[in-house]
């Protein structure tokens, strides 16, 4: 069983959800972010994801676009990122996503990143803008190398295209619960519990539901009907709340994610 399988499988089995943490490498900078990413795996994650920096990424809140502008000011690049991923790998088997857009994927050659990317450890990925319609090569490269696709269901998806989506998807489908960008929410999307029965009609994948949950009750609530939980700009506060202590960002992040954490528990 690979890794992202068998990290939902074990959730399951605990009669939970998975909880899938999002930060962007190289955020704020590269040991920073190693630590991050290691601080959060200690506070019991299941599935890391990690954002590519990219300097138009358009599914992307305030939050997340300050995180992937400090990354990449602080000189994160491609082969860079990969070997972040190399280092964190090297003392976790938690699964790792790529959270990324197709320029980044394709201006290296889309063989090529998939390759890159599966022998640095990374998992599965998720390419923001790229539609199944035009994801041939892309998914070609992925069985290939052993690569798994995360594709995106959104409040607005018609049920004619979920087949096609499913379809495309061999890691975990990963539904938007809001229309927009990423960010904390005060409030959480209605209408959940739905949207996972009717992709789930059509996929015996997990369904991970993200975009504006922050807080371990929003945790809570979202694990009781999905596969998966995603928080991602809860965590990327943190890190731009310490900016002018960066000893304190790991530390304060690790404890972040073990209360969000404790939402599923």
């Amino acid at each position: 069983m690979d890794r992202l399988a068998h990290a939902f499988a074990s959730a399951r089995a605990q009669q939970r959800a998975a909880f899938v943490a999002y930060l962007c490498a190289g955020d704020p900078d590269f040991d920073t972010s190693v630590a991050v990413c290691r601080a959060v795996i200690q506070a019991g994650i299941d599935v890391l994801e990690l954002g590519v920096p990219f300097s138009d990424p358009l599914a992307d809140g305030l939050t997340n676009q300050l995180a992937a502008q400090r990354a990449l000011a602080s000189g994160m690049t491609t082969a860079r990122v990969l070997e972040l991923v190399r280092q964190v790998r090297a003392t976790t088997e938690v699964p790792i996503v790529f959270y990324t857009y197709y320029n980044l994927v394709f201006a290296n050659g889309v063989d090529e990143s998939v390759r890159a990317a599966r022998a640095a450890g990374v998992d599965g990925m998720l390419v923001l803008d790229l539609p199944p319609e035009e994801g041939a090569e892309f998914a070609a490269a992925c069985a290939r190398h052993g690569m798994k696709t995360v594709m995106i269901v959104a409040p607005t998806t018609p049920d004619a295209r979920l087949p096609r989506i499913c379809a495309a998807t061999t890691g975990f489908i990963y539904y938007v619960s809001r229309e927009g960008v990423t960010g904390e929410r005060a409030e959480m999307a209605g209408g959940i519990p739905e949207a996972v029965a009717r992709i789930k009609a059509h996929t015996p994948l997990p369904v991970a539901v993200g975009f504006g949950i922050s807080t371990p009750a929003q945790v809570r609530s979202v694990g009781g009907a999905a596969d998966g939980v995603v928080v991602g700009s809860a965590l990327v506060n943190v890190i731009k709340a310490h900016l002018d202590n960066p000893a304190r960002i790991a530390p304060a992040l690790q404890a972040k994610a073990a209360e969000l954490v404790a939402g599923l528990r």
